[in-house]
């Protein structure tokens, strides 16, 4: 079965789209890459969603448009994605562009939003479209979140030793997993998410992200302000649970560091860089993992990587690409995934990770040109996933 899955993160710096060839055979997963592609989105959309994602006040007539424009633009990728590759895809996953995440004040997830209209990719591709993947593991009690728990332990799950696999998105997530564990997953804190913020604040737009850690890396690490920063009580929670730009965005930083005109912006960096580091080691040292598999943005930031391997050792801190998916392309691999299996009739959460009262079939359905024709079910779940 060939599956497009399609995701753009918290960063919303554009989505994530890539065609894979899927299929089981005695229990175990194959998954070869066909294509990848990375698409920015348009000037007015990506400023649209910037305005409008949490904390910032937004109203129903701009939400109404983003859906339209957000799913216009996961349709244009579909469609390019498709003539470059020359394939017709038997399923597109959509996960869309996430713009709320409702946790209350009891730390339980009640709703999550992600916008970008299906209709919009199943009109352009004639394929059937899988989107609204994580509200039904809300409804159950999860937080619909970390999802990508389910790649990982299908790849990491019969470990001999327990391992991690953390994605540093806008927000940092990790999977504990290995032979006879019952695998644990959660969202840990910032990552990118706060660096983002910082850069394009101090420069008014012209800069989104900082280029290979260059200028956190000639900034000093405020111990002072690391300090309050690391008492945020999310931090303290336990796991399963979630968190986003609700609580981690520009405000919350000048809350810290104060008004931007008086930031040395290297400082500022270097501080929040070395953030994430610390939570990032403060969880993983719980579980004395022996490796530890990163994938996301900050997988290609050479001094957050080369902090977490000096932090964590003698954890060894690899790519995902060492098991054989390009770190940049594991979302998207991941709702492919989730995709095939909602369309067997298989569940595409860990309730151990989500903090769900049970495993769920995950998604909608749109149909494409014709009628809703999905495969036979599979009659037990994979418990191994390897990469062609």
């Amino acid at each position: 079965m060939k599956v497009i899955g399609m995701i753009s993160g918290t960063s919303f710096d554009g989505i994530d789209a890539g065609c894979y060839e899927i299929s089981v055979s005695d229990g175990v997963m194959s998954a070869e890459l066909i294509g990848f592609e990375s698409y920015e989105y348009q000037d007015h959309v990506h400023d649209l969603i910037a305005k409008a994602m949490p904390p910032q006040m937004t109203d129903l007539e701009t939400v109404c448009i983003l859906d339209t424009y957000v799913g216009q633009e996961f349709a244009r990728a579909a469609v390019d994605l498709s003539k470059r590759l020359n394939v017709t895809a038997d399923l597109i996953v959509s996960h869309g562009q996430t713009v709320y995440h409702w946790i209350d004040s009891d730390h339980k997830a009640r709703g999550t939003l992600q916008i970008g209209e299906p209709t919009w990719i199943a009109e352009a591709t004639g394929v059937t479209v899988l989107s609204n993947i994580r509200s039904r593991d809300v409804v159950v009690g999860g937080h619909g979140a970390p999802l990508v728990s389910i790649l990982d332990q299908l790849l990491l799950g019969a470990h001999d030793e327990p391992v991690a696999a953390l994605n540093l998105g806008g927000i940092s997530n990790v999977t504990v997993t290995g032979k006879g564990l019952t695998p644990i997953a959660y969202d840990i804190g910032p990552a990118n998410g706060l660096l983002d913020a910082a850069i394009s604040a101090y420069t008014n737009g012209a800069s989104h992200y900082d280029d290979a850690g260059k200028i956190a890396a000639a900034g000093t690490v405020n111990q002072e302000i690391l300090k309050k920063l690391l008492a945020e009580p999310y931090y303290a929670l336990s796991a399963p649970k979630s968190t986003g730009k609700e609580l981690f965005h520009l405000p919350y930083i000048t809350d810290h560091f104060g008004d931007i005109s008086t930031w040395k912006i290297e400082d500022v960096m270097a501080t929040l860089l070395e953030l994430t580091v610390e939570t990032v080691a403060l969880d993983v040292e719980k579980y004395k993992v022996s490796q530890l598999f990163v994938a996301g943005g900050g997988s290609a930031n050479p001094v957050m990587m080369a902090a977490l391997a000096a932090r964590l050792a003698p954890c060894e801190v690899l790519t995902m690409s060492s098991l054989g998916v390009d770190p940049r392309q594991k979302e998207a691999l991941a709702f492919a995934i989730m995709g095939y299996l909602s369309a067997h009739g298989q569940p595409g959460s860990i309730p151990s990770c989500t903090g769900a009262g049970k495993a769920t079939i995950l998604g909608s359905f749109t149909p494409g040109s014709g009628p809703l024709q999905l495969p036979a079910p599979l009659a037990t779940a994979p418990t191994k996933l390897v990469i062609a």
